[in-house]
């Protein structure tokens, strides 16, 4: 039986984070992102979806329902974009092996849903890069007011957040246009950032990319890794707060080893960083929408 990647990932580290290695500030993961199924969604499960449109097709996206989600609540929405497919990394690409919302979450008080980039001929998700730009779009703009609608999706509280080629997405894809731009109340990137480079794809220019960003109009962008320092510059644009999170040393494990610095996982163990990231999103939902300082954070960060 071959197990996902992620899973392999998390099963090594954690074993060797809890064996006898004479490094006593090693921590474990303390989450586990869920296996998707094809099960019907509850709570605590991640499934696969096929949108009406789609049928007989490959192309899917996963919906995980929190833990103490009930049919008659209303839930804050993270919608993810996953990265490319680098084995390097342990990036598959799927949708199935996404990790960022689930490590925001910890499987709590959020629907997570993870979307698919369309390939080209419209019969499978593309696992790397964009496939079907415009389709890839559409997609989300169908979706996502079917599933608030039927599991209690919270209009005014949908996030979109993405790891590496997801992070590029949020833009990208997220305020392609200005009516799915009008879906986010914010978003949060993790590991490159539209406009950081010219990834030789129509307009991957920082000129193209500032326009899109514009659409947020003011509204919060949370910037974690060290690709987007450049968008400061622009912060008439959106209320940034940039969390520099140094995954090379939040990974390292005895003996040298360390799982690759560019990684959706590393929200799935405690740090000063989780703690930074979840206390922005819960300011984001209560607040004003204002960045706030590192010091700040801290501050408000919930106890774990």
């Amino acid at each position: 039986m071959r197990l996902p990647v992620t899973i392999l990932l998390l099963f090594s580290l954690c074993v060797v984070a809890s064996g006898q290695a004479g490094d006593s500030k090693i921590i474990p993961f303390d989450l586990n992102t869920p296996v998707m199924t094809h099960d019907e969604p509850g709570p605590g499960k991640r499934v696969s979806q096929v949108a009406p449109e789609y049928e007989g097709t490959e192309v899917y996206h996963t919906l995980y329902l929190p833990v103490d989600w009930k049919s008659d609540g209303t839930y804050p929405v993270i919608v993810e974009y996953t990265g490319n497919k680098w084995v390097a990394s342990g990036s598959t690409g799927e949708v199935k092996d996404a990790n960022l919302g689930f490590g925001m979450s910890g499987g709590r008080r959020f629907i997570w849903v993870c979307m698919p980039y369309v390939e080209h001929g419209r019969k499978k998700n593309a696992v790397t890069w964009w496939g079907d730009r415009q389709a890839t779009i559409d997609y989300c703009k169908a979706n996502l007011p079917r599933i608030c609608s039927q599991f209690g999706g919270d209009y005014s509280n949908l996030f979109i957040c993405g790891f590496s080629r997801g992070a590029i997405a949020c833009s990208y894809i997220g305020l392609a246009d200005d009516e799915i731009a009008a879906f986010w109340k914010g978003m949060f990137t993790h590991d490159h950032f539209d406009g950081q480079l010219n990834w030789n794809y129509p307009e991957s220019d920082r000129t193209s990319a500032l326009k899109r960003l514009a659409r947020l109009n003011g509204r919060p962008v949370l910037v974690c890794g060290e690709s987007a320092d450049y968008v400061g510059k622009h912060r008439a644009l959106a209320a940034f707060t940039f969390l520099k999170v140094p995954t090379e040393n939040l990974f390292k494990i005895p003996e040298g080893k360390v799982i690759h610095p560019h990684t959706d996982l590393w929200m799935h163990k405690e740090s000063d960083y989780r703690r930074q990231a979840r206390a922005w999103i819960a300011d984001v939902m209560k607040g004003d929408g204002q960045p706030l300082s590192a010091g700040d954070i801290l501050k408000a960060a919930p106890e774990e």
